[in-house]
């Protein structure tokens, strides 16, 4: 009897859960006042079709995907060096805010992790811009930003909760506490860091080619010029080199993955 009152209780919470929700999303398009039915009206699909029908066939001209591949380069150079960087950095705020050297450092580093990573790496990119110039210094810095603030609270997360029974027992046997973070701490942990840093490659390859819109150089400075310009079969050639890209990243990072973990 207790569980079917519990078992009651809980439909009657999860019914009042979905109300609730009902609620906000109709408010929510109330006050927005969005009208859905015109985004689904015949008139409305024929534009989107005919939209779409003009971007093929895409520009295959030698000299263009001579540019494209070009930036496709820059934009995976802009996405592996904004990522490398962004380990260092990380990794170097999440010692103190992992606690290892005490809570005022921990509550500094963590308030420096949460600044860098609060702040969108489009947000990022308009003051690299102003600060670098346009070109692919300027995405490199702000992937660079935002993802130290995400991978450094990663990465510290990581190394508070790692055991600390072999750190403690080369400790006691003598060793310095930086070996033993060396030897005791750090392996147990590396694999899902490593994780963590590939990880963020895959999402950074997307992000470096969006940043090119703010001038941060690569495919999305590209595909910005080519919409600006309304030429669409070229800017369909972008968008495909930016998938073919993304494809190529996310196969790479799991073959590595795979490689590191039969590696252990």
């Amino acid at each position: 009897m207790p569980d079917q009152t519990r078992a009651a209780q809980f439909c009657l919470s999860c019914l009042l859960t979905l109300i609730a929700v009902a609620i906000a999303v109709s408010g929510s398009f109330a006050y927005l006042s969005l009208d859905l039915g015109r985004l689904f009206s015949a008139e409305v699909a024929g534009e989107m079709l005919r939209f779409l029908v003009s971007f093929f066939p895409p520009e295959l001209s030698s000299g263009f995907l001579a540019r494209t591949g070009r930036s496709m380069l820059e934009t995976l150079a802009v996405s592996a060096v904004g990522t490398l960087c962004a380990a260092v950095l990380g990794f170097g705020l999440a010692l103190p805010a992992s606690g290892m050297h005490g809570n005022a450092l921990r509550t500094l580093s963590r308030f420096l992790l949460n600044l860098l990573r609060s702040i969108p790496e489009l947000v990022w990119a308009a003051l690299t811009v102003l600060a670098a110039g346009l070109g692919p210094l300027a995405g490199t810095l702000a992937l660079a930003l935002h993802t130290a603030g995400v991978l450094g609270r990663l990465f510290a997360e990581a190394l508070e909760n790692a055991p600390g029974v072999p750190a403690r027992a080369l400790t006691e046997g003598g060793a310095p506490s930086a070996l033993a973070f060396m030897y005791g701490t750090l392996p147990g942990v590396l694999p899902q860091l490593l994780a963590y840093v590939l990880y963020r490659w895959e999402t950074n390859i997307r992000m470096a080619a969006i940043l090119g819109f703010v001038g941060a150089g690569g495919l999305g400075q590209m595909l910005y010029f080519e919409l600006s310009l309304f030429r669409l079969p070229q800017a369909c050639t972008v968008i495909i080199a930016m998938l073919v890209l993304a494809a190529l990243v996310d196969a790479a990072s799991a073959v590595m993955r795979r490689a590191y973990a039969m590696g252990q």
